[in-house]
């Protein structure tokens, strides 16, 4: 057998980082093997005793340490099978049976499967019962020798088994054969669909149309992407983690927060449009766009030094994105100094800022006029979630006995609309989502998310039903100190969507994980699965209409991919696939999806830091803030 070629060196490990590629095994992670004659798909002859016979696999496959010696005598077991596969390899099929046997029993669920499924619907992760690789496949049988001066013609014992595979296959698949999951190399046909990844085959009603509508994200005339630009970080002291929160994208600029600035770039090329100067390092940005370009970033309130190496985030900022022009310049009082705020979002005209110490504050975004500001009393608001609706995470009560509670508040001046009390001993909340209401708490037993536990509260702020995420499956990230920071889990079609944890894919040595939605009236699983691929690991990063657009880290050999997952079908279609080199898989190796920018539009992608810190070595010499890759 070929040997693959060796690994890029110095690959960072991928155990403790989202998608970070990892040294392969040996031989090669995911090394192609040798094919069997004439390909892994090509019809086979049939063995003797015609296709009901088992067959020993063929040469490198299943593992097998030596090649198989012919075929096996007719009712000889096959050699060389695998024990007992683990989770998410395929299955082998059952053996044909004679018609009239009763059908097979319904395998047993799998791991991470929260709840059971109504009867005659495959478990999360349960792909069907797929025909195993080396076994004859019902819509693939081979034909019979073509007789002189005929047609083709199968023989009577083939055609019975044939039919016997077939029921059992409408048996087994609930009258689908599913599409085995591929690793994410096939070529893009002329609607940029990927054949296999996550559901185009599989799961889903292709005619079923997402309640939220279509997206508006198209397919580029080609997804193969190109880097736009690099944006090296700024030099940083030694020990020093410093801040550059906030990125934001529109159709004419890329702007990313620096040192003491923002600073605009044209978004194809890369060339400064302009810069506009922060009174101190930011320390958050809006993740909404107004509809003229408008957006917030948050900034200390002076420059550090060594007298001062710390200044608090007291300034508010509102700009123009397109033009680099400072709106307005603003802070409030809490007692006899500024306030400090960690987060800023905007609702219609309306600027929201919290999550720090103080409470809250709001702003009108025309004029910069302060609408309310932190108060002297037992409640506080922690912070906001904007968008389509203002909701905020307020706490009440003395040190040791505080209570919270989860409200939607009138936008134009912060006036109290309905109020949902969190149960005692809950210390955190997170909003998910302004409209509907979705927040996220984590319970005593979590030990990373964030939220393992999602309330969804209807339009009067009453419960509609409760999601448990188990803790250690689920792989999304809600940051500690935020109200509405979560990443790698969205909301929309009334359904909350988050990615499973990584566990072992199809082919040796393989990682891989799904995307999967819960119903946000029921709290059930919905059914619908997106899966990676084997060797990559897909995040959520946002809605688009009804569709959900994520992100597929790559292997270390591959590139990374942006897919349109559609939320009726759950077909997944690729946008974007960024370059394998050695280079650019360095450049993005450390913007691990959970906690780094990043931001798709218009077959774009950005991917920015929010920390950065001096290179520890010189494997990572090359730092970059941001990185943008562009459709060709």
């Amino acid at each position: 057998m070929s040997q693959p070629p060796p690994p890029p060196p110095n690959q960072p490990p991928q155990e403790g980082g989202s998608g970070a590629p990892q040294d392969p095994p040996p031989n090669g992670f995911g090394a192609p093997q040798d094919p069997p004659p004439n390909g892994f798909g090509a019809p086979q002859d049939p063995p003797p005793g015609g296709f009901g016979a088992p067959q020993s696999p063929p040469p490198g496959g299943f593992g097998a340490p030596t090649p198989p010696q012919g075929n096996p005598p007719q009712g000889t077991p096959p050699q060389g099978t695998p024990p007992n596969p683990g989770y998410g390899y395929p299955q082998a099929p059952p053996p044909p049976q004679a018609p009239g046997t009763p059908p097979p029993t319904t395998p047993p669920q799998p791991y991470g499967y929260p709840q059971t499924q109504p009867p005659g619907q495959p478990g999360y992760g349960y792909p069907g019962q797929q025909p195993q690789y080396g076994y004859p496949q019902p819509t693939t049988m081979p034909l019979q020798p073509q007789a002189p001066g005929g047609g083709r013609k199968l023989n009577a014992q083939l055609m019975i088994i044939v039919a016997a595979v077939l029921a059992i296959g409408l048996i087994v698949g609930g009258g689908v054969w599913y599409a085995s999951t591929n690793s994410g190399d096939d070529k893009p046909d002329a609607s940029g669909t990927s054949g296999g990844t996550g559901g185009e085959e599989g799961k889903g009603d292709t005619g079923k149309e997402a309640p939220d509508g279509g997206g508006s994200e198209k397919v580029p005339s080609s997804t193969s992407a190109k880097v736009l630009f690099q944006i090296p970080q700024p030099e940083v002291p030694d020990d020093e983690v410093w801040s550059v929160a906030g990125s934001w994208l529109t159709d004419k600029v890329y702007a990313k927060a620096s040192l003491n600035e923002v600073i605009g770039y044209d978004p194809a090329t890369g060339d400064e449009k302009w810069t506009m100067p922060l009174t101190g390092h930011s320390c958050a940005g809006s993740p909404e766009i107004t509809k003229d370009g408008v957006a917030v970033v948050i900034a200390e309130g002076s420059k550090r030094s060594k007298t001062n190496e710390y200044p608090g985030c007291t300034e508010v900022t509102a700009f123009n994105l397109n033009t680099g022009e400072k709106l307005w310049t603003k802070s409030v009082a809490d007692g006899s100094e500024k306030a400090k705020f960690e987060e800023a979002s905007i609702t219609g005209t309306t600027v929201a800022v919290g999550a720090g110490l103080d409470g809250g504050a709001g702003f009108d975004l025309t004029t910069g006029k302060v609408l309310w500001q932190p108060k002297v009393e037992s409640c506080q608001d922690l912070g906001y979630h904007g968008g389509e609706q203002l909701v905020a995470v307020r706490k009440c009560g003395d040190y040791g006995a505080e209570k919270f509670e989860v409200q939607l508040l009138n936008p134009k001046d912060g006036s109290v609309q309905w109020t949902y009390k969190l149960a005692d001993g809950i210390d955190n909340a997170k909003v998910i989502s302004s409209k509907p209401v979705v927040i996220g708490l984590d319970s005593d037993e979590s030990t990373a998310s964030g939220a393992s536990d999602i309330f969804s509260l209807d339009e009067s702020g009453k419960l509609r039903t409760k999601i448990t995420l188990e803790d250690g499956q689920y792989e999304h990230d809600c940051p500690t100190s935020e109200i509405h920071g979560c990443k790698g889990i969205v909301v929309g079609n009334d359904k909350l969507y988050v990615p499973t944890t990584q566990h072992d894919g199809t082919k040796e040595f393989s990682r891989t994980n799904e995307v999967i939605s819960f119903s946000l009236a029921t709290g059930k699983t919905a059914g619908d699965r997106a899966d990676a691929g084997d060797g990559y690991e897909i995040f959520p990063i946002r809605m688009d209409g009804g569709n959900i657009i994520a992100y597929k880290q790559g292997p270390y050999n591959k590139g990374s991919e942006v897919v349109s997952i559609d939320g009726g079908s759950f077909k997944q279609t690729r946008l974007l696939v960024t370059p394998a080199t050695e280079q650019v898989r360095n450049a993005i190796s450390g913007m691990v999806p959970l906690t780094s920018e990043m931001l798709y539009t218009d077959g774009r992608l950005f991917m920015g830091q929010d920390l950065i810190s001096k290179p520890t070595s010189s494997l990572d010499a090359e730092k970059y803030t941001a990185v943008g890759f562009g459709a060709q």
